[in-house]
């Protein structure tokens, strides 16, 4: 795999998680610093939803673990 490639590849991973992140921040009020997540509420998220973005999330990242152990020959575990 091209050096090009792998930066695709994570270039993908960052956009697939700053979906997620926006989606979370569409959908779930901050504390009053603004910093974290505020669930004092408990606010009820569309499960599928949340799992589609996870999902993807975790379906990049291990792509890109199989690339990346590939083109180092490194040892998967």
């Amino acid at each position: 795999m091209k050096k090009e490639d792998i930066a695709k590849e994570l270039d993908d991973l960052i956009k697939i998680r700053t979906d997620f992140y926006n989606f979370l921040d569409e959908n779930i009020p901050k504390d009053k610093r603004g910093i974290a997540y505020d669930f004092s509420d408990n606010p009820t998220l569309d499960a599928k939803s949340v799992y589609s973005h996870f999902h993807k999330l975790d379906y990049q990242a291990r792509k890109l673990r199989g690339f990346l152990v590939k083109a180092y020959d490194l040892k998967a575990e």
